[in-house]
């Protein structure tokens, strides 16, 4: 029975902890038994290792231990028959194990932690999110990485506040090195499972048929499809982040900037004399906070573009040496030309000092300032962002962390703070409301908070080639002023 890309994937893991965020129905638990049959059956010198399998009920410890037995028999290994031990029969306390020639084994035990004291090898903990005291576990299990073994921790969700969703978070946090899998019933189909059903029940496969069989699972779940098929989990709604936790962050020594046009017809003056105007603005409201950047500390930057109605948002970040990240300023435009958004973005990122990672709104009419800034600092400074679904799944945990650590800074502004406060959950993934809001100084759209998240990705995730400096002011903004054609 051939194993699945997915399934592959969480077998030749190595990590010493791993997490599977997974959908049901998908073999999850039936390609790690295969797994530990295949471990358990090598001798100690070989990599073998017994393990200790971990569910919140009876019927599945002796259902996963069943299968390491199947596989043992299908692949030719020397095992025992699954045996059943009871410990203590007024509480139905029960061990499942099969024995292989090398010495190991594969036991089923309860989910109480005491039960891996002594232990040595590796520990699976199946639908975790169901299990008592997760952490404890999870807290038990991690002594026996010491004796090299191992740890897999797999399970559908079973709400937002579980301790199993918590983990998950921190993992895309950065505040757990473990690795994370990921695999919904859609992700498993496209990766052949339901052919695979097919060939185990041998009918023969169509489109149609899967189509089918797809509905048919999604109708038997009902209302819990999203939770149990799609990983979205339960009771996801209302505000992400709370006033008291942005609050603590604000600094109120951090200045918002705002360009506004210095006329209604500006996008039809005169390019050279468009170009001055901004140029001096920019001289004489950013350029003193840009000289006093620390020039010893790595920069970044974020940007969500707008045009008309929506803001522009440049927020920047300062990583300092106690690697927290500082906002040294925010600059917000509204209704600026094209040309003046290339210009000020321009004018910004020549002056960072270590410039280190640009993430920019690829969306949309934001996509052409996204490619002349690649062009310009280059693909391995400059990330063109597609915000999608999933990207906000992926990176906006990172932000909920840092605030909760206090390891990053916001401006004191009330406009910011709506636009924090109004990031909504939305079938588990934190989300920016389709409509804008009004505010005393125009509409926005959740701007900063969209920006801020582009700055975090990319303090997070860019790397560049070797060690960075900025590009002197003179230089870059020349260059890019006389190829424009305008006269400074």
């Amino acid at each position: 029975m051939p194993l699945l890309g997915y399934q592959k994937k969480w077998i030749n893991d190595e990590t010493p902890v791993k997490f599977w965020e997974k959908s049901r129905r998908i073999g999850a638990s039936f390609c790690d038994a295969c797994d530990s049959a295949l471990v358990a059956a090598k001798n100690e010198d070989e990599g073998g290792m017994s393990t200790y399998y971990i569910s919140y009920n009876k019927a599945m410890t002796k259902q996963y231990v069943k299968d390491t037995a199947f596989w043992a028999k299908k692949i030719g290994l020397v095992a025992s028959e699954v045996e059943e031990i009871v410990l203590d029969e007024d509480k139905d306390i029960t061990i499942f194990q099969v024995r292989f020639a090398s010495g190991h084994e594969v036991q089923g035990l309860s989910s109480n932690p005491s039960n891996l004291r002594s232990k040595k090898g590796r520990v699976r903990i199946d639908e975790a999110a169901f299990v008592d005291n997760l952490k404890e576990v999870l807290k038990a299990a991690l002594a026996l990485i010491m004796w090299g073994g191992n740890i897999g921790v797999l399970s559908t969700h079973n709400g937002e506040d579980s301790e199993f969703n918590e983990l998950i978070e921190e993992i895309r946090a950065g505040k757990k090195s473990y690795s994370l899998h990921r695999t919904d019933l859609d992700e498993a189909l496209e990766q052949g499972l339901y052919r695979t059903i097919c060939d185990v029940k041998g009918i023969e496969w169509t489109q149609a048929g899967e189509d089918i069989w797809r509905e048919e699972l999604i109708d038997f779940y009902g209302e819990g499809s999203d939770e149990e098929l799609y990983l979205i989990p339960s009771k996801s709604s209302g505000n992400w982040l709370n006033r008291n936790l942005i609050e603590s962050c604000m600094d109120p020594i951090i200045p918002v900037l705002t360009w506004l046009p210095p006329a209604a017809n500006f996008v039809d003056w005169p390019l050279d004399t468009a170009h001055r105007e901004v140029r001096d603005w920019l001289q004489g409201n950013l350029r003193p906070i840009l000289d006093h950047l620390p020039t010893n500390c790595r920069h970044y930057l974020g940007e969500d573009f707008g045009r008309t109605g929506d803001l522009s948002v440049d927020w920047p970040l300062t990583r300092m040496p106690d690697l927290s990240l500082y906002t040294p300023f925010v600059l917000e435009l509204r209704n600026a030309p094209f040309r003046t958004q290339e210009q000020i973005l321009f004018y910004i990122l020549d002056r960072l000092p270590r410039l280190s990672g640009v993430a920019l709104d690829a969306r949309g009419n934001g996509q052409a300032l996204a490619e002349y800034a690649r062009q310009q600092y280059g693909p391995e400074l400059v990330a063109e962002v597609m915000l999608t679904v999933g990207w906000y799944r992926e990176h906006t945990p990172r932000v909920k962390a840092s605030l909760e650590d206090r390891s990053s800074t916001l401006p004191k502004s009330e406009n910011i703070m709506e636009d924090f406060r109004g990031i909504k959950l939305v079938k588990g993934v934190p989300s920016v409301p389709d409509r804008s809001i009004k505010t005393a100084t125009g509409q926005r759209h959740y701007d900063s908070f969209v920006a801020y998240v582009l700055a975090e990705f990319a303090a997070a995730t860019i790397e560049p080639p070797q060690e960075w400096e900025s590009p002197v002011t003179a230089g870059t903004l020349l260059t890019s002023a006389m190829t424009r054609g305008f006269r400074l």
